[in-house]
């Protein structure tokens, strides 16, 4: 019997983030766990009219690959799955893990080497329609310091939200960031300045990211300068990097230190040019996530936060002037909380005081 909660989920996927119409060519992705999730989704596109095609990955597909493929095998460009991009119209994705950590003994480099090589394809399903969630699971509910089914109800508690009610909610937000020029951040070992002239922001409503709530956009490539300690680990390829600490001097980190993995945040800042250069800043606004999960698809989320993405910037923040744009093949948010003693202003003016939003 499914859960009437994955069934709404699946709903929210197909109906309002992806909108899948009679006719459209559908990637459905994601891991074995996530089964029931895969499956309602499979269903509901069919009963749209539409052509979905499902890849599932079998737990340890990653580490197997990392730990096996040759420099060649690394390096070789994945013709078949940018043909499939290239066709598709929509593309959804569904995580879930039985292992969090799996992927955390693998060579960093070898990972960088991976994602320069399957970025123009990023690029490419970017450019369409996509949504990313999680399916819940005792991995990620042993993270997140919870039960299985305390997991579950929190999940589906983020998840299954009004967003069109959010959509009203984001408007005020996005108005004020699109008319500014210049954000400070200002909290715990943290004063960081950056422009956002001429940039768009984006109000994150269920489109992209299944559970949502958040208003992003992106600096310009140079203008960031200051330092910034962040108050969570950041988790990457199951490599979680705690006590973060950057400085930044004309856009980039000069100085990027951490208490935990810091060969690892090093190595990620290294991937390319644009990797140590800042791609988005997001400011959460979903207030019925309280709780720090290890999971940033959940944290970044968290009302009273702001997260700093290294690396690529959303083509959609920049619309007139893509020069102003990071470029990379990184895309890496680290989350800073607001909520005690935390100040945000946008040209001077105080909008947020203690995670609080005084607009």
């Amino acid at each position: 019997m499914v859960d009437e909660r994955t069934k709404k989920l699946a709903k929210v996927l197909v109906e309002h983030s992806t909108k899948i119409k009679k006719g459209d060519v559908v990637v459905i992705s994601g891991e074995v766990i996530a089964e029931p999730l895969i499956k309602e989704v499979y269903r509901l596109c069919l009963k749209k009219g539409a052509y979905p095609s499902v890849h599932v990955q079998l737990p340890g597909m990653g580490p197997l690959f990392y730990k096996n493929a040759n420099n060649a095998q690394l390096k070789r460009f994945p013709e078949v799955t940018m043909y499939e991009s290239k066709k598709a119209d929509a593309f959804i994705g569904i995580w879930g893990t039985t292992n969090t950590r799996e992927m955390s003994n693998i060579d960093p480099k070898k990972m960088a080497i991976r994602s320069r090589v399957v970025n123009p394809i990023s690029k490419i399903r970017m450019q369409k329609r996509w949504v990313g969630t999680d399916y819940p699971t005792n991995a990620l509910a042993i993270e997140a310091g919870m039960s299985l089914e305390e997991y579950e109800d929190f999940f589906y508690k983020a998840c299954l939200v009004d967003y069109k009610k959010m959509e009203k909610k984001h408007a005020k937000l996005k108005k004020i960031i699109d008319k500014g020029s210049e954000v400070r951040i200002v909290g715990k070992n943290t004063d960081l300045k950056m422009s956002i002239k001429n940039m768009v922001a984006s109000a994150a409503c269920g489109d992209h990211n299944v559970p949502d709530g958040e208003v992003f956009t992106a600096p310009e490539k140079y203008s960031v300068e200051g330092h910034i300690e962040f108050s969570y680990p950041a988790i990457r390829a199951g490599n979680e990097v705690d006590g973060i600490y950057v400085e930044f001097k004309k856009g980039k980190a000069v100085v990027a230190k951490a208490t935990k993995n810091e060969k690892f945040l090093k190595s990620m800042l290294g991937m390319d040019k644009g990797s140590s250069y800042l791609g988005e800043l997001g400011i959460g606004t979903n207030y019925g996530i309280t709780k720090y999960t290890k999971n940033l698809l959940f944290d970044e989320k968290i009302g009273g936060t702001v997260h700093l993405a290294f690396g690529m910037g959303y083509p959609e923040c920049a619309p007139k002037n893509k020069k102003n744009l990071n470029d990379s093949a990184l895309h890496w948010d680290i989350v800073k909380d607001m909520r005690q003693g935390g100040r945000l202003y946008v040209d001077g003016k105080l909008i947020q005081k203690n995670g609080k939003f005084l607009i």
